[in-house]
């Protein structure tokens, strides 16, 4: 089952959550989204209630925090993504953190595949995974993570820059951080479009940043108005056939974020060129002030 969000930071919302839970249900899945944790507390509270196991996406939230506690330490198990747009990027490859010293051994030994876990040549005793990480990738992000805090650093500089710029904007609705969320490190720099706009007016503010070498793009889309999830889940949608139906909340955010570069090189002058540049672009869409409080 897929579950609608929270309308101001865009995780996942307990209370839904709780109402779709069922007796087939084994897990929680959560993510920490763009830098901003989830509700951990009450997702605790009803994993443990209904018997569940809690998993933690943390890959867009590296650094943040939530109550005095790093993200990646409130799920059984919490996954990082080291790919592209991230904040740790070891070209490809992944971890997977978990207490539980059980559950790690067997991560471990699904891994990687080797002939003395064979019972024959071409069968396994589990399922034969090769999931492992290369040196390399890996020596990249070790390198990477020993300087996170400089990558922070200076990626939290930059988006002061998109802060302060933004402010020239009618109606700019600041980032939001919700309650206990002490520390938020973006992945992107996300901007909430106004309610003038449509999904094709953002794409039309795409093509326009396009010309000018800005590599602006929509946040994500939905799982839930995604092809292989409608096919999967299409009863349990509501709607087999479109599914934006099943997550009004989800749908309506997701068809006005437009996400602008963010990395630690980007300068001053760059930020203030990019966001003149979207202002004109949202007058060239014919809406006027691009943002909502």
């Amino acid at each position: 089952m897929l579950v609608d969000i929270d309308y101001w930071q865009h995780t996942i919302n307990p209370e839904k959550a709780a109402a779709l839970v069922t007796p087939k249900t084994k897990a929680i899945l959560a993510a920490n989204v763009n830098g901003h944790p989830a509700h951990w507390d009450e997702l605790r509270a009803l994993a443990d209630a209904e018997g569940l196991i809690l998993l933690e996406d943390s890959t867009e939230a590296i650094g943040s925090t939530y109550k005095g506690r790093m993200v990646g330490t409130f799920g059984d198990a919490a996954v990082f993504d080291f790919s592209e747009p991230g904040v740790l990027l070891a070209g490809e490859g992944g971890m997977i953190v978990t207490d539980d010293r059980d559950l790690a051994h067997r991560l471990r030994y699904m891994r990687r595949r080797e002939t003395a876990h064979r019972n024959t040549v071409v069968i396994t005793r589990t399922l034969p995974w090769q999931a492992g990480m290369s040196d390399l990738n890996a020596a990249l992000a070790l390198v990477q993570l020993k300087r996170l805090p400089e990558i922070l650093t200076r990626r939290n500089l930059v988006i002061a820059y998109y802060d302060a710029a933004m402010a020239s904007f009618e109606g700019i609705k600041p980032p939001y951080r919700g309650p206990g969320a002490e520390v938020v490190n973006p992945m992107v720099y996300c901007v909430h479009l106004g309610t003038r706009f449509s999904a094709s007016g953002r794409r039309s503010i795409i093509e326009d940043l396009d010309t000018h070498d800005i590599d602006a793009s929509d946040y994500g889309q939905p799982l839930h108005t995604q092809q292989y999830y409608i096919e999967a889940l299409g009863e349990a949608l509501g709607e087999r056939r479109a599914g934006r139906g099943s997550c009004p909340v989800c749908t309506k955010t997701a068809d006005r974020v437009l996400a602008l570069p963010l990395h630690r090189k980007i300068t001053r002058d760059q930020v203030a060129f990019i966001v003149e540049t979207l202002k004109d672009a949202s007058v060239n869409t014919g809406a006027g002030a691009a943002i909502y409080l």
